[in-house]
């Protein structure tokens, strides 16, 4: 007997916190007024995606002690954003991305749980950590947390958070006009909790959301952060948009939840995959080489490179050769708490290596780093696209995708347009929302009262 189809979840990042935005094309709008985001979401709504995500900045972004003009920055609130977002769209979930390790549950937990009631049961969380040290700058604590001590505070944040949403059981509001009585029980959103991050107690001041809770988004990538979503989120991104890495992320974070008393349909797995289509598909390489060339500036290569050398570079051409000086073993990065630097973990073997490639290429700095920097995930027609992110969805690469277009806020139109169609005639995509909110969209069950913070782990 056949595996039934996999149904693809399809969600819509708008970009803007990193260099995947090409800022500079003609076609590219704000990124600060309200029509951009209102124009991305809608686009979203109309494709039947299963939500909108955010991404947070909470500083303006800097390299060697100055700010660089790199990625868009500057981004309006979070909250306020998707709170509008709520007013102009019926059924698309509003993802965003909020710090665990600079701000407190209670707000946090507050601030979510209004966004659920405002949408209708629509809001989801991304919970992060940070190790930014200048981000750190701007909050009462400073500097940044080591990991260990980042995920700690994390777990602790979420439970807490739980704790708080849980706190109303959902059916103390009687609001009886004749007799006079409001709540059935005067002691609703009571709390205690004492634990190493958090020490709180009160009375959490709003009512049971409509999905019980906010669904719980996970960016983790390293081992605490794919243990953290096994133990209490409800979708894991990825950054793994090949099939066998994709694989190989798949069956270990799945393999993970039977520790936590969860079943494989309990966690998501969603990559991020940016796109580029054209008529054709050789159309569509042809595009993707421009796209890179736009993304990857002569500015953005040498600070790319500075990653790896932690040296200031900018005394050398990008269009020129690498630097035949070695990088920088110091102790102090040049680009400190940036999660690029962690991806480099011996720079004088990632040297050699590029040396090696870039005189076998004859490749300029800015060459090097377009070759060995991220590129498009689905680059094709239309046919070919929707072809491939079905492949990967039925071969357990991931359950979706969160598409990431180069062009905001039109970037996702021709995506709606062109390739969901094609997967609503395979069958594998929705073609109207079959429910109201976001758990719905998602296929996650309502979480029970009765158990908070069930699904944390201590």
């Amino acid at each position: 007997m056949s595996k039934p189809l996999k149904q693809i979840h399809l969600a819509a990042h708008f970009p803007g916190v990193n260099n995947t935005t090409v800022w500079s094309d003609p076609e590219a709008g704000s990124h600060i007024e309200f029509s951009s985001f209102a124009h991305f979401a809608r686009t979203a709504e109309r494709a039947k995606f299963d939500f909108l995500f955010l991404a947070e900045g909470l500083r303006l972004r800097e390299q060697g002690g100055k700010i660089y003009d790199l990625d868009v920055v500057g981004r309006p609130d979070t909250f306020a954003i998707l709170t509008a977002l709520a007013a102009v769209t019926d059924r698309l979930g509003l993802t965003g991305t909020i710090n665990s390790t600079f701000n407190e549950p209670y707000e946090v937990a507050r601030q979510f749980a209004s966004l659920d009631h405002l949408s209708d049961g629509r809001a989801a969380w991304n919970v992060v950590t940070s190790w930014d040290a200048f981000t750190g700058e701007n909050f009462r604590r400073g500097g940044f947390l080591p990991q260990g001590e980042r995920y700690s505070r994390a777990k602790e944040f979420l439970a807490t958070a739980n704790e708080l949403f849980d706190s109303w059981r959902g059916d103390e509001i009687v609001a009886d006009q004749q007799a006079g009585t409001f709540l059935r029980d005067a002691r609703a959103g009571a709390f205690v909790h004492k634990g190493q991050h958090f020490e709180i107690e009160g009375q959490f001041n709003v009512p049971r959301s409509p999905q019980g809770r906010p669904v719980i988004f996970q960016a983790g990538d390293s081992d605490d952060g794919r243990e953290f979503a096994a133990a209490g989120a409800d979708a894991i991104f990825s950054r793994y948009s090949t099939l066998k890495e994709g694989q190989a992320f798949y069956t270990d974070v799945k393999g993970r939840l039977a520790r936590y008393g969860r079943t494989h349909d309990q966690l998501l797995i969603l990559p991020a995959a940016t796109f580029v289509l054209g008529d054709t598909d050789a159309e569509a390489r042809e595009l993707a080489r421009e796209v890179r060339r736009q993304q990857v500036s002569g500015a953005t290569a040498i600070k790319h490179l500075e990653f790896v050398w932690n040296r200031d570079l900018s005394a050398y051409d990008p269009d020129g050769p690498l630097p035949d000086i070695d990088p920088d073993l110091g102790e102090h990065t040049i680009a400190r708490g940036r999660a690029q630097v962690r991806m480099y973990r011996d720079p004088l073997a990632t040297a050699r290596e590029w040396r090696e490639r870039a005189a076998a290429n004859n490749w300029s700095i800015r060459d090097l780093v377009i070759e060995t920097g991220s590129r498009q995930s689905f680059v094709g027609s239309p046919a070919t696209v929707a072809e491939t992110i079905d492949s990967f969805v039925q071969a357990d690469a991931s359950d979706g995708f969160i598409l990431v277009p180069h062009i905001t806020p039109g970037g996702l139109d021709a995506f709606a347009d062109t390739v969901v169609p094609l997967l609503q005639e395979r069958g594998v995509f929705r073609t109207e929302y079959e429910g109201t909110t976001l758990r719905d969209h998602l296929g996650l069950a309502h979480p029970d009262a009765d158990a908070p913070g069930e699904r944390v782990a201590s």
